[in-house]
């Protein structure tokens, strides 16, 4: 959708953007023939798409024939969306894509993957619910805030490595494919963005690790400084957890941030099994 256009439903509908609700919209169509030739949706195969706006990269998905199942959370996009995108592969649910129940709303039983240009709002936490999933999506594809796809590939011992890198690392691959600037969208965020790729390892933990990691992650990095047995000396018997951190090869020195996620992934089970 080109700016001019945008302005025009904007105005039409006397719609003001919600800086609250990361409602920034992308209006550079070389970008968005770039993110669907990237997510290269096949007929059939069921998306996921939170956050779908005026539905720029929504019609995209439904060109090739996928089945997509939008959140949208603001009631007058949602009531745009079912007056301007007639599709009967387009399922639309309005509500918070924070809360949804999404294995409700997603066919049973059926691998699917999320592409969207996630509202900056919701980022962290909608990627933290999909990672939650017993059957996470095979492979996800999302704008972001620059900072947030730094985060999320972080390798450890930078900066930027953190729990939800060791959580979403303990599933996908993930990759920046491209920086984006700030002036694709309208209105104008305050920083950049970036395009990630997730892509689902062939093995990952069953759900009750993950529930243990993003717990154990969690607490570790609130004190990334400190030895790791400090932090997470609040949540385990101190004989329990030198145990396992002995058995998973992590010394008891060693600081959250040095420690790599497939080590993280053997103290979860470990703490979980004792």
């Amino acid at each position: 959708m080109r700016k001019v256009d945008l302005l025009k439903i904007l105005e039409e509908l006397n719609f003001h953007p919600g800086k609250a609700l990361g409602q920034n919209f992308l209006i550079d169509g070389n970008l968005l023939d770039f993110i669907v030739r990237t997510g290269a949706p096949r007929p059939g195969e069921v998306i996921l798409e939170a956050g779908p706006g005026f539905g720029v990269l929504t019609r995209g998905l439904l060109a090739a024939g996928a089945e997509v199942y939008a959140i949208e959370y603001d009631h007058r996009l949602a009531a745009y969306l079912r007056r301007n995108v007639e599709n009967e592969h387009f399922h639309l649910t309005e509500g918070d894509a924070c809360k949804v129940d999404l294995q409700a709303i997603l066919p049973p039983d059926k691998p699917f993957r999320s592409i969207a240009n996630l509202p900056y709002a919701i980022s962290s936490i909608f990627i933290g619910r999909l990672l939650e999933l017993p059957r996470p999506p095979v492979q996800m594809l999302f704008m972001l805030q620059k900072e947030m796809g730094e985060r999320l590939a972080a390798p450890p011992c930078s900066k930027d490595y953190g729990a939800l890198s060791v959580r979403a690392q303990a599933l996908y691959d993930a990759r920046i494919l491209r920086k984006v600037p700030k002036q694709v969208f309208h209105p104008q965020p305050e920083v950049d963005s970036a395009l990630v790729l997730f892509e689902l390892r062939e093995t990952i933990p069953p759900a009750e690790v993950r529930t243990e990691l993003c717990r154990l992650s969690r607490c570790a990095f609130e004190q990334r400084r400190k030895m790791i047995t400090k932090p997470l000396a609040a949540l385990y018997p101190k004989e329990q957890l030198a145990a396992a951190l002995e058995e998973a090869g992590i010394p008891a020195e060693a600081r959250p941030d040095n420690i790599a996620v497939p080590s993280y992934i053997k103290l979860a089970e470990l703490l979980l099994c004792r």
